[in-house]
């Protein structure tokens, strides 16, 4: 029979292990939650020569064009940051471009945030960005920063979809309107306010506007994505793209305008960083085994 004495300590134990448990799962719980800011979300910055395809908010003197390429969240994310590489490419006639404008958004998937009762004026729109953005953040807003590096002083793309290359259907197939010489440039982007998505499959959409009649073109990636560091993912669409002409549709780059047969197929060079949170019901079967731990510990304690 145990005495007062070791009554009370092994009675003191097993609160020591209790208190010990709890705190466990609650550190586990918050860490899981709200995991460190930096992760990668998704990779493909492998810029190649394939193709240079134009991008870019509306201005005074320039209509709009944008580009997508996606990328798959298996969980509800946080975009802090965002890296993509492209042609800056000065006008013909000369004059040294600069960087007057950055715009990113975030499609989802045609038929989400799209009307499906309109008659397209594209081969299809499946798989498609959505007619209109999820979210977006633009530079003239200060609701993002950037930072440029020149990764090549010159640099070629074998082909290129060019201001006034996209077309509505039938005459969407040019063939691309051929190679391209500018500026290998890398932009960093930092989100004053991260972008906050939901578990989805997503286009990824950068716009850079540049002074002096110069032009901005997103290069194209690897595809099937490969390469250390990326992040393969199934199903991989194609980029689309789309001028306010052809709005609300997208055409297809490689299916559709470029063509052939087969049609060559293109990724875009950009990766996202931030925060991935665990499905709630990872968390709940990640907290119930600790649980489980923490009464087995006590019971051990418990026996005499």
């Amino acid at each position: 029979m145990l005495s007062e004495g070791a009554l009370l300590t092994a009675s003191l134990k097993i609160r020591i292990v209790q208190c010990a448990a709890l705190v466990t799962l609650w550190t586990t719980f918050a860490c899981l939650a709200t995991p460190a800011v930096g992760d990668t979300i998704y990779n493909n910055l492998t810029p190649n020569s394939l193709m240079a395809i134009a991008t870019r908010p509306a201005t005074p003197s320039d209509f709009e064009i944008e580009t997508g390429d996606d990328f798959v969240l298996g969980s509800q994310a946080t975009i802090n940051k965002a890296s993509f590489v492209g042609l800056v490419v000065p006008e013909s006639a000369g004059g040294t471009p600069s960087i007057s404008e950055v715009v990113v958004e975030m499609y989802r998937v045609f038929p989400k945030d799209s009307n499906i009762a309109r008659t397209p004026n594209v081969p299809t729109r499946t798989n498609s960005p959505s007619d209109v953005a999820f979210d977006s953040r633009d530079s003239a807003a200060s609701a993002l920063t950037f930072t440029t590096s020149v990764l090549a002083a010159t640099f070629t793309a074998n082909n290129s979809v060019q201001p006034n290359g996209i077309h509505p259907s039938p005459l969407q197939t040019t063939g691309g309107n051929g190679s391209l010489t500018g500026q290998e440039v890398e932009f960093d982007i930092t989100f004053a306010t991260p972008f906050d998505l939901p578990a989805d499959h997503y286009f990824f959409v950068p716009q850079v506007s540049l002074t002096n009649g110069g032009q901005f073109y997103w290069l194209s990636a690897s595809r099937p994505i490969s390469g250390a560091g990326t992040t393969p993912f199934a199903p991989d669409l194609q980029a689309w793209t789309r001028d306010a002409a052809l709005d609300p549709d997208w055409l297809r780059v490689g299916t559709d305008i470029v063509g052939g047969t087969p049609p060559p197929t293109f990724n875009a060079a950009f990766s996202l960083t931030g925060t991935a949170v665990p499905e709630p019901s990872s968390l709940l079967l990640i907290v119930a085994g600790l649980a489980l731990l923490g009464i087995g510990r006590y019971r051990a304690v418990r026996r005499p």
